[in-house]
């Protein structure tokens, strides 16, 4: 399973994206995270469901600095070749 995913509020700056990478790692998930310009933080993960949901959950937690606003979580039609250990983009 594939899904893309975006997080909203005081996400860059603090660590958010190792913070990403360093949990889907630890779950096995390919794909990647990096900031964007509107000061989200946006990505895109593949791998068993179940640990996407554990992925999700631990993403709307975020590490201890951040305060997430909002999590937009989309599931693919379409497996993609992402990579594989999980990456931060830049």
């Amino acid at each position: 399973m594939t899904v893309r995913f975006r997080v909203h509020g005081a996400v860059q700056g603090v660590g958010y994206r190792r913070f990403a990478e360093r949990e889907a790692r630890a779950l096995d998930l390919a794909g990647w995270v990096r900031n964007e310009p509107d000061g989200s933080v946006a990505g895109e993960a593949e791998g068993p469901e179940a640990a996407l949901e554990a992925f999700r959950a631990r993403l709307a937690e975020g590490p201890a600095y951040a305060a997430v606003g909002r999590l937009d979580w989309e599931a693919q039609d379409v497996r993609s070749s992402l990579p594989l250990p999980f990456q931060i983009l830049r």
